[in-house]
């Protein structure tokens, strides 16, 4: 209920008033990951779970409308705008899943999950993860992300992602 109070208050605080193009606010952090609610000078909010090492990241966002998003980062990518590539992820030793059609756009890989029962299989397989291989096309290792800690982060990601849900405008009498 705790975590449920200061998100709340994280979410205003992010979302009231936000002079910049993007603020955020730590709601929980655990062994290499980071959540944390995030707000734009439009109003709209996400969370996002991520784990970085130095120049690079993998992080998942969640949006209010339930959509979930991938993105990959690294310092060494130049990506231009318009681009997509048919990747590769594996997690552990478990089948390999492919992100066909993910954009490329500056220093990131971005990939929309599917709102369906391979989108959740694939969250579950990242909080029982130890490690996230990202795969060019041929099965080349590009990238390689700890996993540790993930499972409490994915669960503090959920809590998030509940709260921004709930709160979106709407019609309350459908």
């Amino acid at each position: 209920m705790k975590f449920h109070t200061g998100l709340a208050a994280a979410l205003i605080a992010a979302s009231v008033g936000v002079a910049d193009a993007q603020e955020s606010e730590v709601l929980f952090s655990h062994k290499h990951w980071q959540v944390s609610v995030v707000g734009w000078d439009d109003g709209s909010v996400g969370c996002v779970a991520e784990v970085k090492a130095p120049g690079e990241s993998f992080m998942i966002w969640t949006f209010p409308d339930g959509a979930v998003q991938l993105q990959f980062y690294s310092t060494a990518w130049e990506f231009g705008e318009g681009q997509t590539a048919d990747l590769g992820v594996q997690i552990d030793r478990r089948a390999p899943w492919n992100l066909t059609g993910a954009e490329l756009y500056k220093n990131s890989v971005l990939f929309y999950l599917p709102d369906s029962q391979a989108g959740v299989n694939f969250i579950t397989e990242v909080a029982r993860g130890n490690r996230l291989y990202l795969r060019d096309n041929g099965g080349t290792d590009v990238q390689n992300y700890s996993l540790a800690g993930s499972s409490a982060s994915i669960s503090a990601l959920i809590d998030c992602g509940d709260v921004i849900t709930k709160r979106t405008p709407g019609n309350p009498f459908n």
